[in-house]
């Protein structure tokens, strides 16, 4: 009883809180030392210019708890911090991370959130107690003496001083340092606003877009029935595909299968959803992203060239550019919203159905566009219980002690993709058309692959295996014999290196025969013309940066030159107009 009193005693102690609150308003920029790769003068100003300032503000009220409630964003910011922390063990909270929590699906944010009860658990300590007793002092109106405030001001100007000449030392000593980037919550009050900005163009986008044509024109024969399948899977990585060397059988289909082309060494350019799926629905890279606002997606270039159109996703309506793009299509249905019940949980074989009932109306020209669920977290409800090849699959808990279980999941809703995509072509068989199948993931995913236990994809910091995708092209027999230059084109190209985000929309194109301003044939990998372009990743502003810029680990770096996959490209400032189709 003596020591709860003695702590009550001291938590009563004006004085004693003030100290406390501005401990545990600095507490990230502390944890930020040491999850970030900085130089040690970076790290110094990164803790006493905010601390500076938080001491500052501190003194501003005679009652420190007012003051701590105000500061409330910048707790809701640190409680948030703590928690991006825990779930990639670095970086700040991202642009991105904010997009998501508004176009992140509530079924997807709930199979997340248990996994994430130690971090909750710790920012529940850390920040509800200080917030009570905060409102405890206001309650009870007590007040720090003018004797305190005054000579804490005193220090906290002081303490501001030699926190700005710390920033000086830094832009000196760092020339890559930049406030709005580096500094913590600079940087997240930025990210903020650049948030609520791409929030509020996205919300005018049918506006800005309206006029927007991509003047596309066929130039196939017109008597001839064809037809197109795009197929955009979902955190499927590269390097658990038998096709790409992996040692466990997770192709058994397409690994055996005449007419498929599977590309080795392609990156894409984003490791979120809702950027990297519109860039591999559109002309947009990650070198012209921002002009996505102005742009429709390749299925309204297939409309104006004269297809039917259809878009069939397994994936809830994000209120963003996947939908937009898919509402572009003559038939549209995303299968999730079938059912008000966020636990629904259809298999991506409910898209085979869209799809025979989709080719049963014969048109001439046909294009399909098909959006999966893949390899999402939770892996073990992407596929059927019959589909259960690797075993244990159980528990899936985001723990590395379950590692093995996780990897054998995982594995199994790879085979389970090789199954769904094997369906498809074999559907397109059927039709005994001119047709062909493209398929790619829009992510990767990490799953505790090395020693920083890095787990779920979308991290600010992108890792090797979140970024090596697969890339597959499928053609019929017969559009084989009537284009036999594709095929030699593909072949040819499999080995190179490859962006997704940028050749996906460029080789349907081709594989159609669409005409259009936007195509460029140096970026298709069925064409002879294709060239090798720079490696760069659409970091957390929207700005193209070199892989060697954007903060990967050494453990990545070895990872790309395991599977010979080139990184060291020039700047992107050089590689802009090549990147970019003519408009």
């Amino acid at each position: 009883m003596k020591l709860f009193r003695n702590i009550k005693q001291w938590l009563d102690n004006q004085e004693h809180l003030f100290y406390l609150f501005l401990i545990i308003l600095i507490a990230p920029n502390i944890i930020l030392c040491f999850t970030e790769p900085m130089p040690v003068v970076v790290k110094v100003c990164n803790v006493l210019l905010p601390f500076a300032f938080y001491y500052l503000l501190m003194t501003l009220s005679k009652n420190c708890g007012k003051m701590f409630w105000i500061l409330f964003l910048f707790i809701f910011f640190g409680a948030f911090q703590i928690v991006l922390l825990y779930l990639f063990g670095q970086s700040i909270i991202a642009v991105d991370m904010f997009l998501n929590l508004v176009t992140t699906n509530s079924s997807e944010a709930m199979e997340l959130l248990d996994n994430l009860i130690p971090a909750l658990v710790s920012v529940i300590i850390l920040y509800i107690p200080a917030l009570i007793l905060a409102a405890i002092s206001i309650i009870k109106k007590r007040k720090l003496s003018p004797v305190f405030i005054r000579r804490e001001r005193k220090r906290a100007l002081t303490a501001l001083v030699i926190g700005f000449i710390s920033l000086g030392a830094a832009y000196g000593l760092d020339a890559r340092y930049e406030l709005k980037s580096d500094l913590y919550p600079a940087n997240v009050c930025y990210n903020v606003f650049l948030a609520f900005q791409r929030n509020a163009q996205t919300r005018t986008y049918h506006q800005t877009s309206e006029n927007f044509t991509f003047k596309a024109r066929a130039t196939h024969p017109e008597d001839k029935r064809e037809i197109y399948i795009m197929v955009v899977g979902e955190t499927s990585r590269a390097m658990n595909w038998s096709l790409y060397g992996y040692g466990r059988e997770t192709n058994p289909q397409l690994s055996n299968m005449d007419g498929i082309t599977s590309f080795c060494h392609v990156l894409t350019e984003s490791n979120t959803t809702h950027k990297s799926v519109p860039m591999l629905l559109s002309q947009v890279s990650a070198c012209n992203f921002d002009s996505i606002y102005y742009q429709k997606s390749i299925i309204t270039a297939f409309k104006e060239a004269g297809f039917q159109t259809a878009f069939f996703s397994n994936q809830r309506y994000n209120h963003s550019f996947i939908d937009f793009f898919g509402m572009e299509a003559d038939t549209y249905d995303f299968i999730k919203e079938d059912s008000q019940d966020f636990k629904y949980n259809p298999s991506d074989d409910e898209l085979l159905k869209l799809v025979e009932k989709e080719l049963a109306k014969e048109n001439r020209k046909q294009f399909i566009v098909l959006h999966t669920y893949g390899s999402h977290f939770n892996y073990r409800e992407r596929y059927p219980e019959n589909h259960a090849f690797f075993l244990p699959d159980f528990p899936v808990d985001a723990e590395v002690k379950y590692k093995d279980n996780l990897v054998n999941a995982y594995n199994n809703s790879i085979r389970y993709t090789d199954d769904f995509l094997a369906r498809v072509i074999h559907l397109l068989k059927e039709q005994k058309v001119d047709a062909a199948m493209l398929y790619t993931s829009d992510h990767g995913e990490d799953i505790f692959d090395d020693n920083r236990h890095l787990f779920l994809h979308a991290s600010p910091v992108p890792s090797y295996y979140q970024l090596h995708v697969p890339f597959l092209l499928w053609t019929s027999g017969s559009y084989q014999a009537a284009y036999p230059e594709i095929q030699e084109a593909a072949s040819m190209n499999r080995q190179k290196n490859i962006s997704s985000s940028v050749s996906f929309f460029q080789t349907m194109m081709e594989l159609a025969g669409i005409e259009t301003p936007y195509r460029n044939d140096s970026l298709s990998v069925a064409s002879p013309l294709y060239t090798e372009k720079p490696r760069v990743y659409l970091n957390d502003h929207n700005e193209p940066r070199p892989l060697d810029d954007i903060g990967m680990r050494e453990e990545d770096f070895e990872m790309l030159r395991k599977k010979e996959i080139d990184f060291k490209y020039p700047s992107p400032d050089s590689s802009q107009k090549e990147y970019t189709s003519s408009e």
